[in-house]
């Protein structure tokens, strides 16, 4: 009996053994700390398992892995399954995502640029683009406009900007060029020192990265009209170990990218943005609201010149870049 018994213990260990040896273990590298942007990933991540009884986990790492900036590198090669990035940290990666950041395209919810940027990732040049790293895109992060927060004297009038340093990437840059500042690209994990050092005077972010961050803390005004865009920060998954999936792990993962959105969506109207204007009581900042005739110049001014910029620019590198314009703005009304 005693050898019997061994041998059906021996038996439900190796198959314990083979069970754990079959589950399926994705290091996703997104950065920061967990805030609005990640809650999409969070919930994935709860969904998968859940639905996988387990045997499917995403293991997400805050900063881990890799800097935000290499993200892309690292799915191109294998170094993690599953990365979030924001195409204007790299533009020159992957292009064809930047017409998502064009200033002043007129999107006016988080319901729309959801919309738009999954219609747009399902567009063969844009599938093509990112196959050049081994990336086939999962789903956006769908983000509002963006505004200023900054230190120093407030620009109450659009003339105030000239000469100011900005944290400012994509097209929102250009429309922080064409009011006189001077545009920085940099990060989100390295803004709270450059602010705080003055090396910037002023930062373009989301609300739910102006408090993730720290940029209200020590600052004094904040634009709340300017609305120049927003970035486009895909959430990719490596295409190799997409491929490596079996049907129903592929069906798990891409069967709940909807209600992991679903969440997001719900997470950042209700819960973030009821934060936002109480923060900006707690620390004495002044809003800033600009005239409708201002902002109305500014875009006039900014709009169709970085569109026919970036158009011109990326058909010479070989995209279809009027037909991706046309494609995207097409679906804004």
């Amino acid at each position: 009996m005693k050898s019997l018994f061994g041998k059906v213990a021996c038996t439900a260990l190796a198959l314990t053994f083979a069970g754990e040896a079959l589950a399926t273990d994705w290091n996703v590298s997104v950065w920061g700390k967990r805030r609005a942007f990640t809650e999409h990933v969070e919930k994935l991540a709860e969904l998968v398992e859940q639905k996988s009884g387990g045997k499917f986990k995403l293991n997400i790492s805050y900063g881990g892995l890799s800097k935000n900036k290499e993200n892309l590198d690292g799915i191109s090669i294998g170094a993690f399954e599953m990365a979030q990035f924001c195409a204007g940290y790299h533009r020159d990666k992957n292009p064809s995502l930047t017409v998502a950041e064009l200033p002043f395209l007129g999107v006016s919810s988080l319901e729309q640029e959801r919309e738009l940027s999954q219609a747009l990732y399902k567009h063969p040049a844009v599938v093509k683009d990112l196959a050049r790293w081994n990336a086939t895109l999962l789903m956006p992060s769908p983000m509002p406009q963006y505004n200023i927060v900054g230190v120093g004297d407030a620009p109450e009038k659009l003339s105030g900007f000239e000469g100011m340093s900005v944290r400012a990437t994509g097209g929102i840059g250009d429309a922080m060029r064409a009011v006189g500042a001077i545009p920085t690209s940099m990060s989100a994990t390295e803004v709270r020192q450059a602010m705080d050092s003055g090396v910037v005077k002023g930062v373009a972010f989301a609300p739910h990265a102006h408090m993730a961050f720290g940029t209200i803390e020590n600052a004094k005004w904040w634009t709340s009209n300017l609305n120049p865009g927003t970035v486009n920060c895909p959430v990719v998954v490596n295409t190799d170990a997409l491929n490596s999936l079996s049907d129903k792990e592929k069906d798990i993962l891409l069967g709940s990218v909807d209600e992991a959105l679903d969440h997001y969506i719900s997470n950042y109207e209700n819960k973030t943005m009821k934060k936002w204007g109480p923060a900006l009581k707690e620390h004495g900042i002044e809003v800033i609201t600009y005239s409708d005739d201002a902002i109305a110049e500014l875009k006039k001014a900014v709009a169709g010149p970085a569109a026919k910029k970036w158009i011109e620019e990326n058909k010479a590198k070989g995209l279809p870049a009027q037909e991706l314009y046309d494609f995207f703005t097409g679906m804004i009304k």
